[in-house]
């Protein structure tokens, strides 16, 4: 599978907005772009647009089915808000509009255990919490770590694993790792779980300490963060796990200096939607399935494969 290069990112990683932020969102989702529209393969319920042909399709869990709203029952129709141009979690085929990585194709598999299609809404990532809570979205598949502050607006099911990484310069001439940023130039992207639990977490061991703060700066999306590591005004760029190490294996000026925190990420429904119920049975025939392993496997996300679909688990 050719990935292409990261140059085209536009991705904010895991979703990490407080509750605070999310309040403010809200007041802005009336005046939130419309989401491009990408919809898997209208040949079959779930359709597998963009996944590996040698990965089976799967059966419909009935059982999971029947716990879906009649809503969704009624259209067959599954939206999902996924942000774009993260290789490998999610980006464009190349030369099309199609989505693809492993969490349109995730969401393809949930479609499928449900028999419904997945039609994929490419948005912004600070407009997916305001456009789930206008109900312009059923649920997201984009990395998003389920914390507590964030189970007060959405309800969380796990379905693979990722961690966090620190990306440096080539040579790592700082010698910088997780527990060195103090008083470093870090980027990170806006809203992203580094930037709203990582980043105050070290900033508190550094006080403690008598060291300055991480100097952060945030960016829209890693291309403009790893611009700026290399040209020498960051020391650092903090980011999920399989996004930098994609980007390392693309830019040979960057280096991956350490990785931290390997926990779940999860799908995030909306609270009382009645859609958690069907969506966690459907995950787990999912992630018992061979087609799972295959999905990840395709973009070298093996290692983050779970073996069970928890709801609502706070990391």
């Amino acid at each position: 599978m050719k990935f292409p290069t990261i140059n085209s990112r536009t991705e904010r990683s895991r979703l990490g907005v407080p509750a605070a932020v999310v309040t403010a969102t809200l007041l802005l989702a009336v005046t939130a772009c419309a989401p491009t529209t990408s919809t898997a393969s209208a040949a079959s319920p779930g359709g597998t647009a963009g996944q590996d042909a040698s990965a089976p399709a799967l059966e419909v869990n009935q059982a999971a089915a029947q716990l879906l709203p009649e809503s969704i029952k009624a259209s067959k129709v599954l939206r999902v808000a996924i942000p774009t141009n993260e290789p490998p979690t999610q980006f464009y085929r190349e030369g099309t509009q199609e989505m693809t990585g492993a969490n349109p194709d995730v969401a393809r598999l949930i479609g499928q255990s449900l028999g419904v299609k997945v039609e994929i809404q490419v948005a912004n990532f600070d407009s997916i919490i305001p456009g789930i809570a206008a109900g312009r979205y059923d649920m997201t598949v984009s990395s998003m770590t389920p914390t507590a502050e964030r189970m007060k607006v959405l309800d969380f099911v796990d379905y693979m694993q990722m961690g966090s990484t620190v990306a440096v310069a080539k040579g790592n001439p700082l010698a910088v790792n997780e527990k060195s940023l103090c008083g470093k130039k870090v980027g990170v992207l806006t809203g992203s779980y580094q930037l709203t639990v990582d980043v105050p977490d070290f900033d508190k061991t550094c006080t403690d300490s008598g060291k300055d703060k991480i100097q952060t700066n945030e960016f829209q999306d890693t291309r403009q963060a790893i611009s700026a590591l290399t040209s020498g005004r960051l020391d650092a760029a903090l980011a999920d796990s399989p996004i930098l190490n994609f980007a390392a294996t693309q830019n040979p000026q960057i280096e991956i200096a350490a990785q931290y925190s390997f926990t779940p990420v999860s799908v995030g429904i909306p609270k009382d939607s009645g859609l958690v119920k069907s969506v966690s049975a459907a995950l787990n025939t999912v992630i018992k399935s061979d087609s799972y392993l295959k999905v990840l496997g395709k973009y070298g996300l093996a290692s983050s494969a779970i073996t069970d679909a928890r709801v609502n688990f706070a990391q």
